[in-house]
């Protein structure tokens, strides 16, 4: 019976995390963002790995919490900070553009990108930071009903489900955005190289609105 039960909760780990991760926003920045700033595809895959890492891990802490304070209060909490991290990844897309914009303008201005009134001076490093706070903001809640229903059969099977969970959405994460990064590579226009800051900023506001509006 348990081992049925826990190839059931495996499948469905498996399948929840893959097709979570399919949605624009789990992989539509970090290709836009990788585009702009011209990462190679070994840092693109690290960010997004570092960044779907906390995603799934807050989920699962939110989970555990669950088992010590109440499962429907952790899901309500976890339902309440994935709106609001819609709301943060528009507002992520919009400071992003404006700061693109302002650097675009330093560089018709000074001849030369270092951007004297802006002061970022490492801005992928500032850039990675904040898509980690931001999908660590952005909870999963749907792995808690798989934790509590992976409880009974111990500890070892719990954690082997988060761990699939876990995989499942790095392993979907990952060569989405890679492909996904080759393919606005090929965008070999003009405007991109100048402006390419403030369009990725754009993509990220609008990919934002769109998981909002469809409710994904």
């Amino acid at each position: 019976m348990g081992g049925g039960l826990f190839v059931t909760l495996a499948g469905a780990a498996v399948s929840i995390g893959s097709l979570h991760s399919l949605a624009p926003d789990h992989w539509v920045p970090f290709a836009a963002i990788a585009r702009a700033q011209r990462w190679t595809a070994r840092k693109t895959a690290l960010v997004t790995f570092v960044c779907g890492f906390g995603h799934v891990t807050v989920s699962a802490l939110l989970g555990l919490l669950g088992f010590f304070f109440g499962r429907e209060v952790f899901e309500r909490l976890g339902q309440r900070m994935e709106s609001v991290a819609g709301l943060l990844l528009i507002g992520f897309g919009v400071a992003y553009g404006l700061w693109g914009l302002r650097r675009a303008v330093g560089k018709r201005v000074h001849g030369h990108p270092h951007v004297h009134f802006d002061h970022v001076h490492d801005p992928s490093c500032v850039t990675t930071w904040s898509l980690f706070l931001l999908f660590c903001a952005d909870p999963c809640v749907a792995v808690i009903p798989l934790l509590f229903s992976a409880a009974p059969l111990g500890t070892a099977q719990t954690v082997a489900i988060v761990l699939l969970y876990e995989a499942a959405t790095i392993g979907t994460m990952v060569p989405l955005v890679l492909s996904a990064r080759a393919g606005a590579a090929r965008l070999r226009l003009p405007f991109l190289d100048r402006w390419g800051d403030a369009v990725a900023g754009g993509v990220i506001v609008v990919t934002g609105l769109v998981v909002g509006l469809l409710g994904i």
